[in-house]
């Protein structure tokens, strides 16, 4: 009960004397120094606010605009050409205390002024230089002129030691494409996948909606592009992801996964306290702002990071709503069907690793019992919205269930601690690989939060993972999170010999606090409903993991090809082999490049690509022709990706047209049509962000395995790749038990197979164009000698 009394910052008990008033000075202290932290938090806000407001200009170079000013003026001339005269007799009465003091005043009150519009105009110039795309476009060893003078004008403007979110105000608006580009270059990739007949059926549609309907709807998108930030991001935030009714367990969320032959620790609460430890140490250099902004030469929207922490996703009836606070001190834990909250702060202070380690064995050894209900609560979020939205508003909008949702809800993020054990083992680790990757998934389907921003699962061998909800940033944030987490965790705090964390326990902490709940039996039945529901999605799912440690991007690069490309080749190749057709593959591709940019779609099955997949299957031609055919969809498949970047994608700009066709409630036989063609074959690279932070030279085993998603069609499959470092692709192949056309084992056999064969036909070429260079020079030597 000691804990308890420390928490009161005072009693007080009625005497015949009067009334006895006993303050706990330990409790005050520890309210003052809470407080403390956070205003001190919003201090360095307003700070940041301020220094990213100015930039790329910085604070100080307002105190050199004053005194060159006045060092002018002191010269009896006047730069502001008759300005700072006109401003002093508009100075209030107040300020006309002496004409030297008018006169300083004045002086200060221009230079501001001749300040603000300075970063005004360098703001300008740089929004329009980081609006020249054309370098992506070009060679590195054919650089233009104009690019070269580009890129050092860049590097004038963009300024020095940015912060995260110094570039947002001198991003440009992602444009709105013109509805003839867009209509041609669907049309150019639905080609390769219709009959004749199918492909003039379409012409003629997309040609009436060109002629027609589309400009008056893109005159819409136009209208919309100047008034807000992105034409796309809300609404495809809102359509795609918030509107969905289905459940989110697997058909929207993903995962991330540990280091894959080595695990730090094998105490399940001490790998927890470094990792918890180490995510709030990236929280805490998010809020000031201390995290570099990320970069292709040129810098990337981060204003998906924004609601990293704190967020989760709350259901409704008709829409979900993604909720952001601004701070929280805790984080939710479930261990054994229990909810507990675990402060992670005492005082203002940040828990060390090894505390936490401590409140976390505590969690672990807890004997108490689930209450009724409360075991499968987390059913809840994984099942469909619409049950769970009604349950919410009928069980949890009052009492004790709103305040031990509100706890989970406001969490930092959400934590669960797994029974459960993940151990690669043996020559062939893939079983337990797929195994693993399905619990990171989807799990139990009730020992997550779904809703929660992102969930960290500690296993009981302290192995762990990441799962992360989708609607409110996509995967290249969380993994650059994740890269940090997983760093500093082994690297920068470590364990010490016993496999603890670093450091000592303060012996005041107080107890991890259960969770309440009074869940009545109606409601029981929902979450068994839901329960039911998430399962039989969970058993559907079939997964296969490939890690291949000797193919990597090196040995592509020493082909001459894009790595990227001779990926999306490969997957070409191995879906023609395993279905013995083509289908519309969507590529994700980030927009960055402009303000509140998400993704865009890359369609990677093109006309060339087929082309070659035939000619190489078929065998009727030679090698020769078959190199051509490679080189050609390669080159168009990285002029689509440069093109989607760069804001002249299809599927984005097409959604949007859909979308103000049903605001004006109008039909379009055109856009019905290309909204509804499926994605079967659905893919995905996650970068790997942070090579610096690990070394993969000396420890090539501390390297994460990537991560996955679920497959986006019933017939489908998706997959996930991560190229790390120069000998490293790892894949993520999903798909569906109920579906008798797709196996994601025999399709990641085919994905090697493919990659093999296409190293062969490279590495033949290379070869024969040696032998030739050879044989040339021979002749030339021979001719010489004569």
């Amino acid at each position: 009960m000691a804990e308890a009394h420390q928490a009161v910052a005072f009693q007080f008990t009625i005497t015949p004397e009067g009334i006895d008033l006993q303050l706990s000075h330990q409790a005050l202290q520890q309210v003052y120094l809470s407080g403390l932290r956070s205003w001190k938090k919003r201090i360095s806000r307003l700070k940041n606010n301020f220094i990213t407001g100015v930039y790329p200009a910085s604070p100080s170079s307002w105190l050199f605009v004053v005194i060159a000013i006045l060092a002018t003026m002191y010269t009896r001339s006047d730069p502001s050409m008759g300005l700072i005269a006109k401003i002093q007799e508009h100075l209030p009465p107040w300020c006309r205390s002496g004409l030297q003091c008018q006169t300083v005043v004045s002086a200060v009150l221009f230079s501001t002024l001749l300040w603000l519009s300075l970063i005004f105009t360098m703001r300008l110039c740089l929004k329009q230089l980081l609006s020249y795309h054309k370098w992506m476009f070009e060679q590195r060893n054919k650089m233009s002129t104009t690019t070269k003078v580009w890129m050092a004008l860049v590097r004038i403007f963009s300024g020095r030691q940015p912060l995260l979110y110094s570039y947002q105000g001198s991003l440009p608006n992602l444009p709105v494409p013109a509805i003839k580009d867009t209509v041609k270059r669907y049309l150019d990739s639905v080609r390769p996948l219709m009959s004749t007949a199918e492909f003039e059926r379409m012409t003629t549609l997309a040609k009436e909606f060109e002629g027609g309907f589309g400009n008056k709807l893109n005159w819409y998108l136009k209208l919309k592009a100047l008034w807000a930030s992105n034409y796309v991001s809300d609404w495809w935030e809102e359509y795609i992801y918030l509107r969905g009714r289905g459940p989110i367990m697997v058909n929207s969320n993903y995962y991330g996964m540990d280091f894959v032959y080595v695990t730090p620790t094998p105490i399940q609460a001490a790998r927890a306290g470094n990792a918890l430890h180490a995510f709030l140490l990236y929280r805490r250099k998010l809020n000031k702002e201390d995290i570099k902004p990320v970069s292709t030469f040129i810098p990337l929207c981060s204003a998906q990071c924004e609601r990293l922490f704190n967020t989760t996703r709350i259901p409704g009836e008709e829409t979900d709503a993604v909720v952001h606070w601004q701070d929280s001190d805790y984080v939710a834990v479930h261990h054994r069907g229990r909810y507990f909250r675990l402060w992670l702060y005492q005082a203002g202070r940040l828990l060390s690793p090894r505390e936490i380690e401590h409140q976390i064995q505590r969690i672990l050894d807890d004997p108490s019992p689930p209450s009724p209900g409360e075991e499968k609560l987390g059913a809840l979020t994984a099942g469909d919205r619409v049950p769970w939205a009604q349950a919410r508003k009928e069980f949890f909008s009052s009492g004790v269930n709103k305040r031990s949702l509100d706890c989970i809800e406001r969490a930092a993020f959400f934590v669960t601690l797994s029974d459960d054990e993940h151990v690669i083992m043996g020559d062939d680790p893939t079983p337990c690989l797929d195994r693993y990757a399905k619990a990171l998934l989807h799990g139990k389907c009730y020992d997550r939060w779904f809703d929660k921003s992102f969930s960290l699962v500690v296993f009981k061998n302290g192995r762990h993972g990441l799962n992360a909800e989708h609607s409110w940033a996509d995967a290249p944030v969380v993994a650059h999170m994740w890269e940090y987490v997983l760093a500093t965790d082994c690297f920068q705090l470590g364990y010490n010999e016993e496999g603890h964390c670093k450091g000592d326990v303060n012996p005041s902490l107080s107890q991890p606090q259960r969770l309440s709940w009074d869940i009545p039996a109606k409601c029981q039945e929902c979450i068994t409903q839901s329960l039911s529901v998430a399962q039989a999605l969970a058993d559907d799912v079939d997964f296969h993991v490939i890690t291949l440690r000797d193919f990597g991007k090196g040995r592509i690069k020493k082909l001459r090809v894009s790595p990227d490309a001779f990926i999306q080749i490969a997957l070409q190749l191995a879906y023609y082999r395993d279905r013995g057709m083509f289908s519309l593959t969507y590529e994700a591709s980030m927009t960055r490049l402009f303000r509140e940019g998400r993704t865009e779609t890359v369609r990677s099955c093109t006309s060339e690509s087929c082309a070659f997949v035939k000619a190489f299957e078929g065998g009727e031609v030679g090698l020769d022709v078959c190199h051509r055919l490679f080189r050609m969809a390669c080159d168009k498949h990285q002029n689509l990706y440069r093109m989607a970047m760069t804001g002249a994608g299809i599927d984005r700009h097409l959604f949007c047209l859909y979308v103000v066709s049903k605001y004006l409630g109008e039909e379009s036989p055109f856009l019905k049509e290309v909204l509804s063609d499926p994605w079967r074959l659905s893919t995905s690279q996650t970068p790997f962000q942070q090579v610096e932070l690990f070394d993969m030279v000396n420890h090539p085993e501390y390297i994460t395995c990537g991560g996955g998603f679920g497959p986006v069609a019933d017939d489908g499959y998706g997959v996930s790749y991560s190229i790390i470092g120069e000998n490293i692709i790892n894949f993520h192949i999903s798909c569906k038990h109920s579906c008798p056309q797709t196996d994601s084992h025999k399709f990641g056999a085919l994905i090697k197979k493919s990659l093999t064969d296409l190293d062969q036909m490279l590495s033949a070429e290379q070869k024969a164009a040696r032998n030739e260079q050879n044989t040339g020079g021979n002749s030339t030597q021979a001719k010489k000698d004569l």
